[in-house]
């Protein structure tokens, strides 16, 4: 990746942050309890979990010292998801809000883990709290490609167990806003970052997609649901 891409991701991650900031500000106490995409997840706990984004490894240490009941949580969707809880207990709305405004112009990310991960996280969990409340928070179709690509690569390695896995190596993806298409089989067609929401477990994306592979899909989601 080039200097020039670099800064294209990282002004798109910022761009992200500051209006995914802007939309939680704007929520009522209702709002930041809704439900989420993430099964068991409200608002207030994606949010939250957005504000980790940056962890240090003395961050981390500082976390576990103060809740040492952490490290019985395995496997690591179990942790996550009790550090979320825990981290959403502890910070107000406002706290949530501006740490993760804080985050905008910092290049820092999870020890581990690329830019594009961070770049996944704050498109995904964005979309997570506003798709639920009814709200539009568009996505570049260009960062969108990006994520969606870094997964479609990533789907077969520890980096997928964090999302929910959906069976669609059978099936072709295709953008009909961006120059991306990945799998081969029946169609599935939309923009790309309902394809992303999809790659990463959201069955909710699947109400933006048409094509005989979706139709599929959007089945079998209906069957496991009975």
């Amino acid at each position: 990746m080039t200097t020039t891409d670099t800064d294209a991701l990282w002004a798109g991650i910022d761009d992200q942050r500051a209006r995914t900031a802007t939309l939680l500000d704007g929520l009522t106490p209702d709002q930041w309890d809704h439900p989420s995409l993430c099964d068991g997840w409200t608002v207030r706990h994606v949010a939250a979990h957005l504000t980790g984004q940056q962890q240090r490894v003395r961050d981390a240490l500082g976390f576990i010292i103060r809740h040492p009941r952490i490290l019985r949580s395995m496997p690591l969707n179990t942790f996550i998801h009790d550090a979320v809880v825990l981290q959403a207990e502890e910070l107000s709305t406002e706290q949530i809000v501006t740490r993760i405004r804080d985050g905008i112009g910092s290049r820092r990310h999870n020890p581990g883990l690329t830019p594009l991960e961070t770049l996944t996280d704050i498109l995904v969990h964005s979309q997570d709290i506003a798709i639920p409340l009814g709200i539009d928070l568009p996505m570049q179709p260009s960062l969108s490609a990006l994520a969606a690509t870094r997964r479609w690569d990533t789907r077969n390695t520890w980096l997928a167990t964090v999302n929910r896995q959906l069976p669609l190596n059978n099936y072709q993806l295709t953008a009909t806003d961006a120059d991306w298409s990945r799998g081969q089989g029946p169609d599935v067609v939309g923009e790309i970052g309902a394809i992303l929401l999809l790659i990463t477990g959201r069955t909710a994306a699947l109400q933006q997609l048409t094509g005989e592979g979706a139709d599929a899909l959007r089945h079998a989601e209906a069957r496991s649901a009975q």
